[in-house]
């Protein structure tokens, strides 16, 4: 398989039609060929790289949580300005946009609607149009792979965390998202995607990942392929007062809590769907989180595992079972103060659990004594058939 990035680093012509021109580039630790050479390195020695924006966690990737800022630097090896979108600011300003012709987009995704590298993606297409820019998506693998999970944000609900009304699990690339994005919100940039050579998103093993290739943190808590294949599930528990695993080696693989009896709750959730449960096994653990919620306490809870012979591509589904573990945890401590209050990616007037979901519908099926497994699978069949349905046309991979 070749990357975007080394699709555009091979090929001559495209290299000349760029020759001349300002280039800015989108990166983090992520943004590496197969030899783990960074992007910004290998680019600047072919083009004339004027300037590069970081995302979320940095373009170092250095920032451990949410809402912990990057600075603007200069690069101390190229001399370059670095800019932040994930600072002062969120949106690329006027200034910072002078500094390129055309902007390279190279940061690697995990194929959830929360994961804010997409938003930046949006904002910088947004600007681009006003602008009247060139954007060149490097395209890169969707560690998720095409299977489509979740409800579709509801208008109304944008933020940080969502751009645009899709699912929770989107099963798209990023380069596939662009196309999407350009339609959607009707975009008159100048887009080019620069496909991936040997993309199977379909095929066993990796189902979107090369296994072969080495895995590099795009943040500091996205640290393997199992994280990313559980993420459209565990990340439901940053808006809760539950530990989504920070402070630990797995973060958002482990979830759990200091208080909560996981053993009763795991024979429960397979008591109510067993359907659920195919395709991953969820390993009964204890685990001491060293910062973060739940800091210094001995938590039960349990961990995703994909990384096993029992992982079934198109059975595993995490946003469900992670909803179901909340619904049992309702049912068996109903004065338990499930939902976090605080605010998330810089939305202060909405509950942060329903600004992650899109809406309030997962929150009002868990706290309903009345619903049943049935009645969130009819409403989530809803909203995923209706994108499978739309996003076919932007699909560059079969």
């Amino acid at each position: 398989m070749k990357l975007g990035l080394e699709v555009l680093l091979s090929d001559a012509k495209r290299l000349k039609s760029l020759k001349g021109k300002r280039v800015g580039l989108i990166c983090h630790p992520a943004s590496v060929d197969s030899e783990l050479r960074h992007s910004l390195d290998l680019l600047s020695k072919k083009l004339n790289i004027t300037c590069a924006f970081g995302p979320q966690h940095g373009v170092r990737g250095d920032k451990q949580d949410n809402m912990v800022e990057s600075p603007d630097f200069v690069d101390p090896v190229l001399k370059i300005p670095i800019f932040s979108l994930y600072g002062e600011v969120r949106r690329p300003t006027a200034e910072m946009m002078s500094h390129f012709d055309v902007v390279l987009f190279d940061l690697q995704d995990l194929g959830c609607r929360i994961y804010t590298f997409i938003t930046t993606l949006l904002y910088m297409m947004e600007e681009c149009s006003k602008l009247n820019k060139r954007m060149i998506i490097l395209d890169r693998p969707n560690p998720a792979g095409r299977v489509i999970e979740g409800f579709r944000m509801l208008p109304g609900w944008e933020s940080f965390v969502g751009a645009a009304p899709i699912p929770m699990r989107h099963g798209l690339t990023v380069g596939e998202l662009a196309l999407y994005f350009k339609d959607h919100y009707q975009l008159s940039l100048e887009l080019d995607i620069i496909k991936m050579k040997g993309y199977a998103p379909n095929k066993a093993p990796g189902f979107g990942w090369d296994i072969k290739r080495p895995w590099v943190n795009p943040s500091p808590n996205a640290a393997s392929l199992n994280m990313a294949r559980a993420y459209p599930g565990t990340v439901l528990i940053e808006g809760t007062t539950l530990s989504e695993g920070r402070g630990t080696t797995r973060a958002l693989e482990i979830i759990g809590a200091s208080d909560i009896d996981f053993g009763k709750v795991l024979k429960e959730m397979k008591k109510k769907a067993p359907q659920w449960h195919k395709g991953v096994i969820l390993r009964e653990c204890f685990f001491e989180p060293t910062f973060h919620k739940h800091q210094g306490k001995l938590c039960h809870g349990f961990q995703f595992h994909t990384d096993c012979d029992a992982y079934n591509h198109a059975q595993f589904k995490p946003f469900r079972l992670v909803a179901l573990m909340l619904k049992v945890i309702r049912e068996l401590y109903p004065d338990y103060p499930i939902y976090r209050d605080f605010a998330y990616e810089y939305v202060k007037d909405k509950l942060a659990f329903n600004v992650i979901n899109g809406g309030p519908a997962l929150k009002d099926w868990i706290e309903n004594k009345n619903s049943k497994p049935a009645d969130l699978d009819k409403q989530l069949a809803k909203d995923e058939k209706s994108w499978v349905k739309e996003s076919k046309k932007y699909l560059l991979y079969k």
